[in-house]
């Protein structure tokens, strides 16, 4: 499962990781070296290079804070010396994807989810799209209010997870993994190329190979949508460990641009990873 998360976390996104080794007064401590060797192998092969490792005991700490809360000090300093402010983009076209709708009594409907670029003042209007059928068009609808930790504000910003109350919009008119987005500024599509990198076994993924025509779950963001890999750029077949540039054909309108990340499942076991290189 930890390497699952580690390649979830560079899908997702996260540049910079500090490892936490819990259950340090009940582990043997030449155990302790193997897990410490372990993980930061896993996180080398995704990329993580100089990952620093605090070892503790979390629930020592909790229980004795003065005498065992050393380590979790240790680890809060830790995180505020290695992980650097997020760069924020706040000048691009506003998007965020739908995580959560919600009714509120006399008010309507709230959309949550985490501001993935750009600046929306209260009273903008913006487009709803993906999840939808061949002949459905881009809703556009106007946010009428705001809220971050249920104080009302009068915007929401990248990074920032909010509520957007949206006016005329019914609870079963959007759903999650929908997105919101600046109206015209990214489309919904079915098609698309991506570089795609199956998972070996030894990562958790796949024990055989995959051919032409496999059809697994992806993940975009909020967005769960089954599909086919419709092709292997020239390639029979790819085995656990290969990548190489694929053709999408997803089963539902999606929307997606290039450079935007997606995980491969089958059921609950991620078994790929790939980025978008174009849309059709």
């Amino acid at each position: 499962q930890t390497k699952e998360h580690i390649l979830l976390a560079r899908q997702v996104g996260v540049e910079h990781v500090v490892v936490f080794i819990n259950k340090v007064d009940i582990s043997d401590p030449e155990l302790l070296e193997l897990v410490e060797m372990e993980t930061l192998e896993h996180l080398a092969a995704q990329g993580y290079e100089d990952v620093p490792v605090v070892m503790g005991s979390a629930l020592r700490a909790l229980r004795r804070p003065a005498e065992d809360g050393e380590c979790i000090r240790q680890l809060v300093a830790t995180l505020d010396r290695h992980v650097p402010d997020p760069v924020r983009d706040f000048e691009g076209p506003f998007m965020m994807p739908i995580e959560g709708v919600h009714s509120i009594l006399g008010r309507g409907t709230v959309v949550t989810g985490r501001v993935a670029r750009g600046v929306l003042p209260v009273g903008s209007t913006v487009e709803v799209i993906g999840l939808m059928g061949a002949d459905q068009k881009p809703r556009q609808v106007v946010v009428t209010g705001i809220q971050m930790f249920h104080q009302d504000q009068p915007e929401a910003r990248a990074g920032e997870n909010c509520g957007l109350l949206l006016r005329n919009v019914g609870r079963d008119d959007v759903v999650r993994g929908q997105v919101l987005i600046a109206p015209g500024s990214v489309s919904s599509h079915q098609t698309a190329r991506a570089e795609l990198f199956i998972l070996p076994k030894e990562e958790g993924g796949r024990h055989t190979p995959i051919f032409p025509g496999y059809r697994p779950q992806f993940y975009f963001g909020t967005t769960n949508v089954t599909g086919a890999i419709a092709d292997l750029g020239g390639f029979d077949l790819l085995r656990p460990g290969d990548h190489a540039e694929v053709g999408l054909e997803l089963h539902r309108p999606v929307g997606m641009e290039p450079g935007m990340r997606f995980a491969v499942r089958e059921g609950s076991r991620t078994v790929g990873a790939g980025i978008i290189l174009s849309v059709a």
